[in-house]
């Protein structure tokens, strides 16, 4: 792995939620820590392909981030 592969900046919603393989999809939402990240990736969804199971999986994750606090 390249040092360019080891970065502390924050994945974009794009980078989260574009992937043909929905195990990366689940894991870039399953790694959302912060409501504001979430926030941004459903406002990517809706600008974008508005699939229904990613914006269900989103609002999932939202209400795991409100359990937590």
């Amino acid at each position: 792995m390249s040092e360019t592969d080891c970065t502390d900046e924050p994945l974009t919603p794009a980078q989260r939620l574009e992937s043909s393989n929905p195990r990366i999809i689940d894991a870039g939402i399953a790694t959302i820590t912060d409501m504001e990240t979430l926030q941004a990736c459903v406002a990517y969804e809706n600008q974008h392909q508005q699939r229904l199971p990613i914006l269900k999986l989103l609002a999932q994750r939202a209400e795991e981030l409100r359990e937590e606090s």
